[in-house]
């Protein structure tokens, strides 16, 4: 097989410095590689040559993006490879947002382009995984989507107080001193991608709010992109009370990750339980990440497969 990559930027962003990249592909897929001018040439098993032309596909999906070819996302890449599952270049290309410093955001493996559609098609979306894998971030990034192009006059985030075992009693200050830390994940998110000044003018017109999940009850949000956060640490009663909020003209993304229960021994979570009771229900979409979809250091994929491994032998 011989692609032509007549862009040498390009070309140079899908071999790697001194061929890096070409290097640790032939060990993996046992194919030869030879980087001629503006051609790359591809030998070997045919079935091998057919996906390591998929994954060059990928990889210049990702070179216009401007920035370097990242070591986790290039072994995620290779991994979906050797799977069969690469994203088509389309997918790679598709920009679900732009955060404050230009860098773009694009799905980075196909559970997260199934979240991003999930999105667009359904009012509402459960999506439970390990921590790292853009749950949050990519709900915030079409949250702050939909309140830019007016689809929706107000973008509400929320999470349940509830962290590893903590409450909020036990924290200094003030209510909102004491509210802060457990919303901290949200508000990183938000100055990803909104400049300050908007993010300030957005606040102060109460087109976002961010604010714990106590302060859902009792209102009916209409025409407005809500996204429940560790909804893991809801109980049933909370979930129940989030999913009856949504109004006319909302949607609303529920992420959790079912491994990291911090509720009171012996209480179910809210999360689990609405992903029993609403699974088959029309209009509502599912989506499970794994530890392949981490997209934060390289080690946190491993740390939550040795969790994995570990929790399965204490079963």
């Amino acid at each position: 097989m011989t692609i032509l990559i007549p862009d040498a930027d390009e070309m140079m962003f899908v071999t790697g410095m001194n061929d890096q990249n070409i290097d640790r592909i032939e060990r993996e897929f046992a194919v030869k590689i030879v980087s001629r001018g503006a051609e790359l040439r591809i030998s070997g098993d045919p079935a091998s040559v057919a996906r390591v032309g998929e994954l060059v596909g990928a990889m210049r999906a990702l070179a216009d993006r401007d920035e370097t070819l990242r070591k986790p996302a290039f072994e995620r890449l290779i991994g979906d490879a050797k799977e069969s599952s690469v994203p088509a270049p389309e997918q790679m290309r598709d920009v679900v947002a732009t955060t404050v410093r230009g860098r773009r955001i694009t799905p980075q493996s196909p559970h997260q382009r199934e979240f991003v559609d999930a999105m667009r098609r359904h009012d509402l979306v459960f999506a439970t995984g390990p921590a790292g894998t853009g749950k949050s971030f990519l709900s915030v990034a079409m949250g702050v989507n939909a309140l830019r192009d007016r689809k929706v006059a107000r973008l509400i985030l929320t999470r349940p107080a509830v962290e590893a075992g903590e409450r909020l009693g036990f924290l200094p200050g003030g209510l909102q001193e004491k509210i802060d830390p457990f919303l901290r994940p949200l508000y990183d998110a938000l100055y990803e991608l909104m400049p300050p000044e908007r993010f300030a003018r957005a606040q102060e017109r109460n087109e976002i709010e961010v604010a714990p999940l106590a302060y859902m009850r009792g209102r009916s949000l209409n025409e407005a992109f809500i996204i429940l956060d560790e909804a893991q640490n809801t109980t049933a009663q909370q979930m129940k009370m989030f999913l009856t909020r949504l109004g006319f003209g909302s949607q609303a993304v529920v992420n959790g990750d079912m491994t990291q229960v911090d509720l009171e021994r012996g209480q179910r979570s809210g999360l689990v339980v609405a992903r029993e009771i609403l699974r088959g229900v029309e209009g509502i979409g599912f989506v499970d990440f794994d530890e392949k979809d981490v997209v934060r250091h390289e080690l946190v994929a491993r740390i939550v497969r040795a969790y994995d491994r570990f929790e399965r032998q204490g079963e």
